[in-house]
């Protein structure tokens, strides 16, 4: 990890006094980007709520500085107050024109995956300026998703209700779609705002009906679908317009996105099987392996982290001090239980070092989790999914993070972690 992108193209600024958090909060503004983002092409209850999952790049981010004595050490190698969690802070964020958005639909008796590619309307967007400001009714879209390429790029229309030009390119594998739609649903298709494209988006979602998985390893199950529990989604993107002769595509080198939250829980698990007279006892115990170490999962690396010379190790040794450059496994130093009320939110903040895990015991959240910096691979965006009681997210370190409470009552939140 580095962190020399993030003093330089980002601003930091210091927390000289206190702070109203409810003027202006981002973790607000985050929530309403979600909301304009969830008008889909057939009707809302088609869509499984709970398993939509969305994608938000941005451009800058604007932190708020460490708090007490340290808010003059703006670089974050430098950051060293434990106490403080060497947390920062979001004031502020610029989001690219380009959201993506994935889940489950249901036509019928099929449910299976979509994707939503949408891009800015506005004449301020890259696109449109690259053009001269000539966009028409469409512009055009090539992607690869998880390796599996566009041959031709796909018309993407442009919505007038959303001011933004969007498709959804659904898994349905047979050639009736159109008899199945809604009224809604067919004029979308008619349009291009929904096409089909199996090749492209593919798998069901009895792809991961319970039975018959028992003893497998659920990463060699269905490995392509594109809803998989817990591989990441890869996609690379590039826009053009109606011509295709503008382009925005990262300089030609296109948009990498990635959907890989580390989410866990009854539906999402590594292994799954039943226990007779589990460890000596008797009848039947049900289980479902949600994060290891051990067998088959020994090299997944999702419990470790890789160290930098100005990170603490779990001994809190840093630099010439530390004996590993990578830890394989979760250090615990805190353990902490949380109720947040109807429209409590814990703000989008960071920790330098700092890995956690947010498991919801009960109510429903949505989980906000991002880079701070620029990985290799991947472009920096929140990632946004919701958390039902018994489901459970791993924050890896320094990965921006913000939970809010989706509903009327009490949220309880079991956290723990360590590092920092």
């Amino acid at each position: 990890m580095t962190t020399v992108d993030i003093v330089k193209n980002d601003t930091i600024q210091k927390v000289t006094g206190p702070i109203n958090y409810n003027v202006k909060n981002p973790v607000v503004k985050l929530m309403k980007v979600m909301e304009d983002a969830s008008f889909f092409a057939e009707d809302l209850g088609a869509y499984l709520a709970d398993s939509l999952q969305y994608l938000f790049p941005f451009s800058h981010l604007d932190l708020y500085g460490p708090a007490g004595n340290d808010q003059d050490i703006l670089n974050p190698e430098l950051q060293d107050n434990k106490t403080d969690f060497q947390k920062q802070n979001i004031k502020d964020f610029l989001l690219t024109d380009t959201y993506l958005v994935r889940g489950w639909v249901t036509i019928g008796d099929w449910t299976g995956p979509f994707i939503k590619f949408s891009y800015s309307g506005d004449p301020d967007s890259y696109l449109s300026k690259a053009s001269g400001h000539k966009l028409t009714s469409y512009i055009c879209l090539w992607a690869s998703i998880q390796g599996k390429m566009m041959k031709e790029s796909v018309r993407v229309p442009y919505n007038e209700s959303t001011n933004r030009y969007e498709v959804e390119i659904w898994g349905y594998p047979d050639m009736d779609l159109n008899t199945r739609l809604s009224t809604k649903g067919k004029d979308a298709l008619i349009k291009g705002t929904i096409i089909s494209r199996p090749d492209l988006v593919t798998g069901s979602i009895t792809d991961f009906a319970r039975e018959g998985l028992d003893d497998k390893n659920m990463y060699n199950v269905a490995p392509e679908n594109t809803m998989h529990p817990i591989r990441p989604l890869n996609i690379s993107v590039a826009w053009t317009d109606h011509t295709k002769t503008c382009w925005d595509s990262n300089n030609g080198n296109n948009y990498n996105y990635s959907f890989d939250m580390i989410l866990r829980g009854w539906n999402n698990f590594m292994q799954a099987g039943v226990s007779g007279s589990p460890h000596g006892g008797t009848g039947f115990l049900h289980y479902r392996n949600l994060l290891s170490n051990y067998k088959t999962f020994s090299r997944m690396d999702e419990l470790s982290r890789p160290l930098q010379s100005w990170m603490f190790d779990a001994n809190g040794k840093k630099g010439n001090q530390q004996v590993v450059k990578e830890e394989e496994f979760l250090t615990v130093e805190y353990v902490d239980l949380h109720i947040l009320k109807s429209e409590c939110a814990i703000g989008i903040h960071r920790h330098r070092d700092n890995q956690e895990i947010f498991f919801l015991l009960n109510g429903k959240a949505f989980m906000v989790m991002g880079d701070w910096n620029k990985f290799p691979g991947r472009e920096r965006a929140f990632e946004i999914r919701t958390l039902m009681p018994g489901s459970f997210t791993l924050l890896k370190a320094g990965q921006l993070h913000a939970l809010v409470n989706a509903l009327d009552i009490d949220a309880t939140l079991l956290m723990f972690g360590g590092y920092d």
